[in-house]
């Protein structure tokens, strides 16, 4: 499932709707961040029980307060609508890892 885009109105809404929820904190202006969106998607199809979201710091300022990042671009993980961990990566394999140490592999697809 592609990753959404979120914005103050509906941030807080769809933490609390979905159980596993990672969330690309970027900003336009961030060249990594720009490297790391198009990976980001890609993974969301692979990690199927994680719902991604991305969130743009300077669109959704709200959004942006609610965690403590420490540099771009910044991935926040979510259990039932409160957050676990964090990570600053610019390497998608470091996100995958992390993703997986967190939320687990997904499941296996019944044949």
């Amino acid at each position: 499932m592609a990753a959404e885009t979120l914005t103050d109105a509906d941030f807080r809404t769809a933490l609390d709707s979905n159980e596993l929820v990672v969330v690309d904190f970027f900003a336009t202006w961030c060249g990594q961040c720009m490297l790391m969106k198009p990976k980001f998607q890609k993974l969301s199809d692979e990690l199927p029980h994680v719902r991604f979201f991305i969130v743009d710091g300077e669109a959704a300022p709200e959004a942006r307060k609610t965690v403590e990042i420490p540099n771009l671009p910044y991935f926040a993980f979510y259990k039932n609508g409160q957050q676990v961990d964090g990570l600053f990566t610019t390497k998608i394999d470091g996100l995958r890892e992390k993703l997986e140490e967190v939320f687990g592999k997904p499941p296996a697809s019944v044949a």
